[in-house]
């Protein structure tokens, strides 16, 4: 049988609640129980509480077997102390909150050693495929709570700024390419209701506050509105912005206490010699993604690459990256052309694309083109029967709708619900930025912009993002490392790492710019 969760609450309740004040208990919903219940057929995720239970809440951020976390609130007596104390999994990682340690005395260590027993006792007893170790981390639990008071925590206020210049789209071919309007504002907006929902049994309370310009606003009216949002104290912001406009809000006088989370400049630039040391980079660089995908090719021996680059800047940018990936893992380009500016490919796709496309031999086709003008029209059409891979075909990405594994069909779900579309990769670079500001503010107590900051680049900060590996910021150049998939329009193929690709810290780093490569220097001054 499963965990008893009904009994287990009852006698929690019942047992605990004689003599000592008030107790309730919240568990949040957690992959642990969820995957406990389906292997021994119990009730799935998603079933309703027990009878005066605390209730089941969705854990934001997290959906896998080591982000299990429990919330007890417990008064003790009439001394008026609460106690919130948040375990994650391991054990021997716990967050607890405690603004005023007290001494033990007879009474608190005897509460203390019959809270142990009930709590592993029941455990035991109703929970039998339950761990040695979730039974340890209840028991340290319980120490914590009662060993230390802590009194009614003053409640921290959280501020974001959210700050975003609509992206004109240049006319594509097709009339099926479309970008939603609330592209990255609604990540954003998800990401506050999960800090919020973790935030009210820790006393903290998200807001968000947007501004938002046409893409044709005046740029030096822009930057003294943002300037004037910054300049009244440290805030920290969410910027969705092109680069150059990035770099010069990253410059103001009043920004240089503040701390910033790029969302949506992908340029190599910002990662190197471009860094800022008040920047924080949620989503991925070019070089990220062109690295997924030279992984990805030497792992099934395409070792020969056709080259077809877009007109447009973005374009450019993506085929200079490739080109740096292909070198950076020993691959090949045997081909290197620039696509046909005026071509109608929805006429002449069958004919054009095989001429354009005429070698002796290639494996796979890497097609630039950021705005999807053409390249969809690539696919079938090659000289060679060969896959095609970059902006069409095998693609890398920070989000797609097709991934559901790691717990992310739960983020998605929530996120359907909130915006009634999918979430794309802008969104999702969002919801990390504000999800990094909650998990810090959480572990940290505080909403201070550079407390926040140094305990981001620390090894003690992991994020849950739901891609299957714990998310953390590279503190050479403000990068969040990330898996990386490769998808094509319903199905994910491959993540990367690829497995094999070894590194001496993290997998993750073989993606992008790594220590010994980086030209950030602002980083290593501070």
């Amino acid at each position: 049988m499963g965990c008893d969760r009904a009994q287990v609450t009852r006698t929690f309740q019942n047992e605990l609640s004689c003599s000592t004040g008030s107790c309730s208990f919240f568990w949040i919903e957690d992959e642990y129980f969820r995957l406990n219940e389906i292997r021994y057929g119990r009730r799935g995720a998603g079933a309703d509480p027990p009878e005066g239970f605390g209730g089941f809440i969705n854990s934001p951020g997290q959906g896998v077997v080591n982000s299990w976390r429990l919330v007890f609130c417990k008064q003790i007596s009439n001394s008026c102390t609460d106690c919130h104390i948040c375990c994650r999994w391991p054990y021997d990682n716990l967050l607890f909150t405690a603004h005023q340690m007290r001494n033990s005395t007879l009474r608190r260590k005897r509460l203390i050693r019959s809270f142990v027993d009930t709590i592993s006792g029941t455990l035991r007893r109703y929970c039998p495929y339950t761990s040695m170790s979730l039974s340890r981390i209840c028991c340290l639990i319980a120490f914590f709570c009662l060993s230390a008071g802590v009194r009614a925590q003053d409640t921290v206020n959280v501020d974001i700024l959210y700050i975003e210049q609509k992206i004109e789209r240049p006319p594509v071919l097709s009339n099926l390419v479309s970008w939603p309007d609330d592209e990255g504002l609604q990540g954003a907006s998800l990401a506050i209701d999960d800090n919020n929902t973790t935030g009210k049994f820790l006393g903290q309370i998200y807001a968000l506050e947007s501004l938002i310009f046409a893409p044709d606003h005046d740029r030096d009216d822009a930057l003294e509105q943002i300037r004037q949002a910054l300049a009244d104290r440290a805030r920290l912001v969410v910027l969705n912005l092109p680069a150059s406009l990035l770099l010069d809000v990253a410059s103001l006088d009043d920004a240089q206490d503040d701390l910033l989370f790029n969302a949506q400049a992908a340029d190599n630039e910002l990662r190197q010699a471009d860094c800022r040391p008040n920047i924080l980079h949620t989503v991925p660089s070019r070089a990220m993604h062109t690295d997924a995908l030279a992984q990805f090719f030497t792992y099934r021996k395409w070792r020969q690459i056709f080259l077809i680059e877009g007109n447009r800047a973005a374009d450019k940018a993506l085929a200079a990256s490739m080109r740096n990936s292909v070198q950076k893992f020993g691959l090949q380009i045997v081909e290197d052309k620039t696509w046909i500016e005026d071509a109608d490919m929805r006429r002449t796709a069958s004919t054009e694309v095989p001429v354009f496309t005429q070698s002796s031999k290639y494996d796979v086709v890497f097609v630039a083109d950021e705005d999807r003008d053409f390249s969809q029209y690539i696919l079938y059409n090659t000289w060679l029967p060969r896959p095609v891979a970059g902006s069409a075909g095998l693609t890398p990405v920070t989000w797609s709708p097709v991934i559901e594994q790691w717990g992310a069909a739960q983020l998605q779900s929530r996120f359907r619900k909130l915006s009634n579309r999918d979430m794309g990769s802008r969104d999702y670079a969002n919801w990390s930025a504000l999800r990094s500001i909650g998990e810090a503010v959480t572990r940290t107590g505080v909403a201070d912009t550079e407390l926040i900051k140094r305990y981001i680049l620390s090894a003690d900060f992991e994020l849950a993002g739901f891609k299957g590996a714990s998310l953390s910021y590279r503190d050479w150049n403000g990068q969040l490392r990330q898996p990386i998939q490769l998808v094509h329009a319903n199905a994910v193929v491959a993540s990367a790492p690829i497995e094999g690709y070894l590194h001496q810290l993290t997998e993750l780093d073989t993606l992008g710019s790594d220590r010994p490569e980086t030209q950030c220097e602002s980083f290593s001054l501070q």
